[in-house]
């Protein structure tokens, strides 16, 4: 089989670990959405996002958003606000990407062989790309070429998402390879045509999944 023209990576748990997003950047945000809010009302962006909580003021809507992130929901104002503050605080150097060190080394080699790169995370767009800027093994960011989240292409375990990536980077489903540590979303992709590859990490949430019927690594260095 040929290589794949894309490989469209998921972040977390796949290329991070779980804990480094749930208690280091939900940790960072959970304090500081309310007075972000506060100082970009004026935002159209924000001003969408606040509106969509439901909230009417901002202690109202700081609360939907901490349940939010209490339940692990992945709702696209919460997805949009911490972004926003986690862009800020990588900005500011307050806050560094974690990322499993299988992950760099292959990286840069799959760009230095010719392979694109893409990201598919239910995180925002605006929070993926400082994350792969600001890394403890210097900036990715440049290593990937296209950026999906659940606003641009859609829910992580619909086909219909994977179509629509497919569509923007212009490539035949089959020649697209996406790897997640999720089995929901693998199957997701691989109805849409994809291939699909499996990461368990150990330790992780998913480390102890069924797979089913998709390939399985432990380590990106065993991606071929």
């Amino acid at each position: 089989m040929s290589e794949p023209a894309w490989i469209v990576l998921d972040i977390e748990g796949t290329t991070s670990s779980t804990e480094s997003v749930h208690v280091g950047l939900y940790s960072y945000a959970r304090p500081r959405l309310g007075p972000y809010i506060d100082a970009h009302r004026d935002d159209p962006e924000v001003a969408v996002a606040v509106k969509e909580t439901g909230g009417q003021t901002t202690e109202e809507t700081v609360a939907v958003l901490h349940g939010w992130m209490d339940g692990d929901v992945k709702a696209t104002p919460l997805k949009t606000l911490q972004g926003r503050v986690w862009a800020e605080g990588f900005a500011a150097g307050e806050l560094t990407a974690h990322f499993f060190g299988d992950v760099p080394p292959a990286l840069r080699a799959w760009h230095a062989a010719g392979r694109h790169l893409a990201v598919f995370s239910s995180g925002s767009v605006a929070s993926q790309r400082p994350w792969f800027r600001h890394t403890g093994y210097g900036d990715l960011s440049a290593l990937v070429e296209r950026h999906f989240d659940t606003v641009n292409a859609g829910p992580k375990r619909e086909a219909a998402s994977y179509t629509r990536i497919a569509e923007a980077l212009g490539a035949p489903a089959d020649t697209l390879l996406f790897l997640s540590d999720v089995p929901a979303e693998l199957d997701a992709a691989a109805a849409a045509g994809w291939r699909t590859i499996g990461v368990r990490r150990p330790g992780e949430p998913n480390g102890e999944a069924d797979f089913g019927g998709h390939t399985v690594v432990a380590s990106f260095e065993e991606v071929e």
